[in-house]
């Protein structure tokens, strides 16, 4: 381990005891088995067996070990890491197994792994083990510099962005041995002396002499303390030009010189471990054994962890400055298409599930008065009738109504128009029907809904004749009924249309505006400009503040309900299974609570496609379930925004943090607004994954049980488990029981004691949702 090393060396050992010396280069340190003490400047790291440890350049450590331990060491030169990594000589890297932060447990075994991978292919040495040597080694390193990496050395001073002075810096960092002059530096960097020496000093707030002087001290020191070297040998290596100016400054820094120094510090130095000794004890193994043993430890640590090519934040969170704003919790709309679907176990037990576990207060139908729910009168000769045409109808509202949920009816000009006189009966006649079956209590909970849509060739005056007709009526029946129009709103030209306007004018009229919001209406996904992609990214929340602030410019605040909305899926059915959004559909719920009143979604896809009457697949409504009441990520990411309770004191675009009464809860999301088309690219999807790296200050001290759910394309999507248990004879009942029952989202528990700051890492890939339940133990 004291050989000048021109590349990078590997070695298994048997350690018993190495003195004091200065490493070079960059040392990994990986105990297969047995254990070993460490002692850098001061510290001791106790490691156990599978520990790892990473010692930097330029840091003194000594090491003592119990009999039967084998340590794995890979030595990276200086030379090399200069060649592939230019910043080498201004970071550090803070890696030790015992102490990495929740979340990075994946990369320090992929570490591992690739260390013993590096051992066996030298052990091997097969045709091409220089080359498996060499990529093993760039995979360390990068995962190293992406996820360990820490500021060090006087470069810390430094203000980044200037690069000319951080090239000087380097410059000194780098040959503090050998004489430099300032006026060698300033020609070197194309400046006058006197301009240098002005610049150097406002800069890093001391001469240009002195701070190479104090680069040369901190390094004698490491000399004077760990070798035998004389006064006069240190300070010639440092590059001081003798040691009588070598004394002088280290008095001045250290009070005393640095004789003096050497005999003060070097008995507490060697005594820190009891057993010290001037020579090494260590042994080279290379035994079937020791080779056996790493290669059952590497099928314990095959978990690759593949982020070279993924995005790194920092999101630090000072909670003494928190928000503590309420958070809102909008209704939930779940539209079935017509109320005789409610005679289906199948959707009732959907939407038992919706109310349990995401909330439900509406159930959304349409096609009331030309749909199947009222069946025709039957002719009989029967003295008292023993048919009815409400009959589906009672059974579906009996239902309703034993489980608290109110009707939101949609009916549409067209269907109402069709036969107006008839159907204003039939309407009446329903209605009548149901305050004698339910009372006026009950209907006045229900919001009915009158829609036209914004391409229409009907007049205004038309369109607000035949509202106002339906409006009458209703009010006339049900006095407190809530009965209002959808806003055909165009988000291009921020208005409506001339036969929409009358709503402006006659809003009194309206008790509220139901509108819709369709992001894949905004782009053509057979353009691969993502720039149009990212231009709506915030399209629900932006179109829902134009509606907002459209209203306002005419005087009308009125309830606003979102009816059927949508972010990006693809316009087929492929895209659409193979587009995972979760974050997607939770940030946009998110953004815009505080705005709406309600949320609409569609039960499933079985009835949406029936819908569309067997046409393309219909992408403006979200579905909560998939055939055979399969989750949809829709489903899983409004469960968690039920699960979100307590105070907001958080918020960001891709984070919400609470605060309750049994501790915090905090949602990461990351949200990636992309063609579903490139969801299929799994190289171009790895570049928009994201690692972030939490901090969070002001956190309750104490005990903690942390349960973190992870919602990704593996955990919880149903398209993934399809895939993977396909088959050319297709899929049975018990196959797909199996799929709705292994798709959810996973589930990890943690125990933390959080003392202040608490920090750690969440690797999230594209549209995943990560929910933290932080529990406060109870002792």
């Amino acid at each position: 381990m004291e050989n000048a090393l021109s590349d990078f060396q590997i070695s298994l050992k048997n350690i018993q005891f190495i003195s004091p010396k200065i490493n070079k280069g960059l040392l990994l340190v990986f105990v297969v088995n047995g254990e070993i003490t460490i002692e850098i400047d001061s510290r001791f790291y106790k490691l156990n067996e599978q520990d790892l440890l990473v010692i930097n350049r330029n840091q003194l450590y000594q090491v003592q070990g119990n009999e039967n331990n084998y340590v794995l060491l890979l030595n990276i030169s200086d030379a090399f890491m200069d060649h592939y990594y230019s910043e080498y000589r201004n970071i550090r890297f803070e890696c030790f197994s015992q102490e990495v932060d929740m979340g990075r447990e994946k990369m320090l075994n992929n570490i591992k792994k690739m260390l013993i991978e590096l051992m066996l292919s030298n052990s091997r040495k097969g045709e091409s083990y220089q080359i498996e040597m060499h990529s093993h080694i760039c995979k360390i390193l990068l995962i190293l510099i992406r996820s360990f990496k820490q500021k060090g050395g006087a470069i810390e001073k430094l203000d980044t962005d200037d690069l000319r002075l951080k090239k000087i810096v380097d410059f000194m960092e780098r040959n503090y041995q050998h004489v430099i002059t300032l006026e060698d530096m300033a020609s070197l960097s194309y400046l006058s002396t006197g301009y240098l020496s002005r610049y150097f000093k406002q800069k890093m707030g001391m001469g240009f002499s002195r701070f190479l002087n104090n680069i040369r001290l901190k390094h004698s020191v490491k000399d004077l303390l760990y070798t035998n070297d004389t006064i006069s040998q240190i300070s010639m290596k440092n590059g001081f030009a003798n040691s009588k100016s070598f004394t002088n400054l280290f008095k001045e820094m250290y009070g005393v010189t640095p004789q003096i120094y050497r005999e003060n510090n070097s008995k507490e130095q060697i005594d820190s471990f009891k057993n010290y000794q001037i020579e090494d004890v260590e042994t080279l193994i290379n035994s079937p054994e020791i080779l056996t043993k790493l290669g059952d430890l590497l099928n314990q640590h095959d978990q690759s962890y593949r982020n070279a090519e993924s995005q790194f934040e920092e999101l630090r969170l000072d909670l003494s400055h928190s928000l503590n704003a309420s958070l809102s919790r909008p209704r939930n709309i779940l539209i079935i298409r017509e109320l005789k679907e409610l005679l289906k176990e199948d959707v009732r037990s959907q939407l038992l599930m919706v109310k349990d576990e995401m909330r439900l207060d509406y159930v959304g139908i349409s096609n009331l008065l030309k749909g199947e729910t009222i069946t025709a009168d039957v002719e009989t000769d029967e003295i008292i009738a023993t048919s009815s045409p409400y009959f589906k109808s009672d059974i579906a509202l009996n239902f309703l109504q034993r489980n608290s949920l109110a009707l939101f009816i949609k009916i549409e000009y067209q269907e109402i128009t069709a036969d107006e006189d008839k159907n204003f009966q039939k309407l009446y006649q329903f209605l009548r029907h149901c305050l004698q079956l339910y009372g006026a209590s009950y209907l006045t909970s229900w919001r009915f809904l009158f829609y036209e849509p914004y391409h229409t060739a009907v007049e205004a005056k038309e369109i607000k004749r035949v509202y106002l007709k339906m409006r009458e009526l209703l009010k006339k029946l049900i006095p407190n009924s809530q009965v209002g129009v959808f806003l055909p709103f165009s988000y291009k030209d921020e208005k409506l249309n001339k036969p929409h306007d009358w709503m402006l004018v006659d809003e009194e009229m309206i008790d509220f505006f139901g509108y819709d919001s369709n992001q894949n209406d905004m782009v053509d996904f057979q353009e691969l400009n993502e720039d149009q992609f990212y231009s709506v990214k915030d399209y629900l929340k932006e179109r829902t503040m134009k509606i907002k602030a459209f209203l306002k410019n005419h005087a009308i605040e009125k309830p606003l309900h979102l009816i059927t909305w949508n972010t990006l899926s693809g316009n087929t059915r492929f895209t659409n299974g193979t587009f995972f959004r979760a974050a997607l559909v939770l940030k946009s719920v998110l953004d815009i609570v505080d705005e709406v009143e309600s949320i609409g979604f569609w039960i499933n896809t079985a009835l949406h496609e029936g819908e569309s009457n067997g046409q393309r697949f219909q992408i403006e409504g979200l579905e909560l379930f998939h055939y055979f009441s399969g989750k949809r990520p829709a489903y899983f990411a409004m469960v968690f925004a039920k699960k979100l309770n307590g105070i907001v004191i958080a918020k960001g675009a891709d984070y919400v943090m609470t605060k309750n009464d049994r501790g915090y809860q905090l949602v990461l999301m990351n949200c990636n607004t992309i063609n579903p088309y490139f969801s299929i690219e799994e190289t171009f999807l790895q570049k928009l994954n994201k690692e972030i790296l939490v901090k969070i200050k002001g956190l309750e001290e104490g005990e903690y049980q942390i349960r973190k759910y992870v919602f990704d394309r593996e955990h919880g999507a149903l398209y993934t488990k399809w895939l993977s248990l396909n088959s050319k004879h297709g899929l049975d009942l018990e196959i797909i029981d199996y799929i709705n029952r292994t798709s959810h989202p996973k589930l990890e528990l943690f125990d933390e004691t959080i003392t202040d700051t608490w920090s750690f890492y969440s690797y999230l890939t594209v549209n995943a949702i990560h929910f933290f339940d932080m529990r406060k133990a109870i002792l």
